[in-house]
């Protein structure tokens, strides 16, 4: 029996299949109720979609050291054995009702100080999370439920998190959780050692308040922070800063939430504040902010945006390339996608990815192709991660420009006469940076730029 359609009724350890809530990162969420005692309300079961899958032990452990308004109650833990006696490990928490952040923030007009105080609550949640030795590690607005009222949220998924003493399950080099989200320290590791196999990054409490600040950015402006920008130095080494791009030039908000903002995607880990600091300094700011706090947050016409987007895509392109083909891809097609207009409607229905020529990307070779490729996004992208949420796109017919044609690499996949790298640990729903062929979770590979004149980009 498949872990993801498990019949309505059908009982899992103490608990019975009433509905379905929709897939996580790594598990299918039900609706559930205690097996002979409806009356005691509904709960929300969380199921293994591979056999034994350590991550839900680890999720059980951490969830149990929390006990936060603003976190899921942990209830029950055990092993579901289908009919075919494969075993498949679920945790139960409290029902929790609430819409994707960013959803809210496109259906909700809100204001600053609203803002401020919802980003609070994250952070308070992220603080008792590192009061009890662990890190969420994927902070993010699909992690993030708002209540029907707009007044509460709940930081959801647990299932990337870690704590202190938990064993190591994954043998990558880069954290998990969602590219856009990692942290510049991150990314600098990544680069550091690229040529490591056993090379490990161990995310802290920093790199929550990191991408707490990418997604505060994100929701006040619709777009992701900039891409990133990389300089030799004398020694040689690759040199990855941010942009600094504030986000009131993106949107109008108050001086104070886009001030904290700043601080909490500063280069530096130590300027950013713990999570309980930024807690505080929210919740103050909540109550402290003038009258332009009240106003309704609104993005800046294209224009006045449009020299600063201009200057991101321009600067992609190299930037990128030190954090490895696959991963370049990955982010190529999220960044910009994020990047598009401020203004506008836009539709529910499945993203199309139409790939698109333009001068020069022939010529270079370079990755320039994806990025216009994500650019044709149908409608305006800061809906795009409210409705696709876990939602993948599927494969396109042809490749892009600037993707890697055949011969394809001994490690990539070719699909429509296109190479690709496959997600050897991701199985769909894959998430919206990715593609689906015969069940699979796949990014497109870029080809090679020209050789530079020194290893660093």
């Amino acid at each position: 029996m498949d872990p993801s359609a498990l019949p309505l009724g059908i009982q899992v350890g103490a608990w019975r299949v009433v509905g379905r809530r929709g897939h996580g990162s790594y598990g299918m969420v039900y609706r559930v109720e205690r097996a002979g005692d409806a009356e005691s309300g509904v709960f929300a079961l969380k199921l293994a979609l591979r056999q034994m899958d350590p991550r839900f032990e680890r999720e059980a452990e951490l969830l149990s050291r929390l006990t936060h308004p603003h976190v899921p109650k942990l209830l029950d833990q055990g092993i579901w054995v289908s009919p075919e006696g494969v075993s498949f490990p679920y945790v139960v928490m409290e029902w929790v009702e609430g819409m994707p952040l960013y959803e809210w923030a496109v259906r909700h007009p809100f204001s600053s100080r609203h803002a401020l105080g919802l980003l609070a609550q994250v952070a308070r949640a992220l603080a008792a999370t590192h009061a009890a030795g662990g890190v969420h590690r994927d902070v993010k607005g699909d992690n993030v439920l708002v209540s029907a009222d707009g007044t509460k949220v709940f930081l959801v998924d647990f299932g990337s998190g870690s704590y202190s003493g938990a064993r190591r399950l994954t043998w990558r080099p880069e954290p998990p959780g969602t590219f856009q989200y990692w942290s510049i320290e991150a990314l600098r590791f990544r680069w550091r050692f690229r040529h490591d196999a056993t090379a490990h990054y161990e995310a802290g409490p920093a790199d929550d308040v990191y991408a707490l600040g990418v997604m505060a950015y994100r929701l006040v402006t619709g777009v992701y922070p900039p891409p990133l920008e990389s300089k030799a130095l004398d020694a040689g080494e690759g040199y990855v800063r941010s942009q600094r791009i504030a986000p009131e030039k993106q949107a109008h908000v108050s001086p104070k939430l886009a001030a904290l903002i700043r601080q909490m995607v500063a280069e530096k880990p130590s300027m950013r504040g713990n999570a309980a600091e930024v807690a505080h300094a929210l919740e103050s700011a909540a109550k402290d902010a003038g009258r332009q706090a009240s106003r309704v947050i609104t993005r800046r016409s294209k224009q006045a945006v449009a020299s600063t987007l201009g200057t991101r895509l321009r600067g992609w392109r190299v930037g990128m390339m030190w954090l490895g083909w696959p991963t370049a891809a990955a982010l190529a097609v999220l960044w910009a996608g994020s990047e598009r207009g401020e203004s506008g409607t836009w539709e529910r229905r499945p993203v199309e990815m139409v790939p698109r020529k333009r001068p020069g990307d022939a010529e270079d070779g370079r990755t320039s192709g994806l990025v216009s490729a994500a650019l044709t996004l149908h409608g305006d992208p800061k809906g795009l991660e409210a409705t696709t949420g876990a939602v993948s796109l599927d494969m396109p017919m042809k490749p892009f420009s600037g993707q890697r044609r055949p011969p394809c690499k001994e490690y990539e996949v070719e699909v429509n006469g296109g190479c690709w790298h496959a997600l050897q640990d991701k199985r769909p729903p894959c998430g919206e940076e990715t593609y689906v062929w015969k069940n699979r979770c796949y990014l497109p590979s870029p080809s090679p730029p020209r050789p530079a004149t020194s290893e660093s980009p």
